[in-house]
């Protein structure tokens, strides 16, 4: 195998592993010792220099080194991103599993907007994101990243449920009986205003920064 996707699948696992033990197993211990504000900013360091590695091993592996999966490809790629991004931008208001001030009370609320799809719109999404690329079969650099990524949303957001409900109790476990891990697509089409409007307008503007940061049109611009 070539040098740099072996670097590339060493760089995902890190991020990946480091992701779920500092989470779950480690949290607990690194906290006693570091305390709450030492332990973010261990694991926002852990997770910066793992992800850089990623960046860095990506950048070195062979591109477009697969058969693609030609039109048909980029035309589901462009579906999956569109209510990937709707899900992205509805999660960062009102969500409960972000631990900020008020967490509790959101989660006893009764759920809308994307919340109404899943309870992890935030994890989906980046599914979604990374599923887009899988099914443009493009390079094993792309193929090895995208899988790991997805990987961590979904198995993460699982495991999330187990701790949110030994930090949170019975309020998580009250979020969980109202909403659901699996995503009911039906309620998509209404989940607000605001989450289409930001996901729209990041739809367009992120597909067009592809060209310029990638090297290669995505989405819309692909066609014009």
């Amino acid at each position: 195998m070539d040098e740099a996707l072996t670097q590339l699948i060493a760089a995902n696992t890190t991020f990946v592993g480091t992701h779920f033990a500092m989470s779950h197993p480690l949290r607990a211990p690194l906290v006693k010792v570091l305390g709450n504000l030492g332990f973010q900013i261990a694991y926002t360091l852990v997770s910066l220099a793992a992800f850089v590695w990623i960046y860095f091993a990506f950048k070195a592996a062979p591109t477009a080194d697969l058969a693609g999966s030609g039109q048909t490809g980029w035309i589901i790629a462009t579906i999956l991103t569109l209510p990937a991004l709707i899900l992205f931008a509805g999660s960062l208001v009102g969500n409960p599993a972000l631990g900020m001030p008020g967490a509790e009370e959101q989660a006893r609320a009764e759920p809308s907007g994307v919340f109404a799809v899943t309870r992890h719109p935030m994890m989906w999404g980046f599914a979604l994101w990374a599923l887009s690329h899988l099914v443009l079969f493009w390079s094993w650099r792309t193929m090895i990243t995208a899988f790991a990524m997805g990987f961590l949303a979904l198995i993460g957001a699982h495991m999330q449920d187990r701790k949110k409900r030994v930090l949170m109790g019975e309020a998580w476990e009250v979020w969980e009986s109202k909403t659901s891990y699996w995503p009911r697509w039906g309620k998509l089409f209404s989940a607000g205003a605001l989450p289409w409007t930001v996901g729209l307008i990041l739809f367009v503007f992120l597909s067009w920064l592809h060209q310029p940061l990638g090297g290669i049109s995505a989405g819309i611009w692909r066609w014009f």
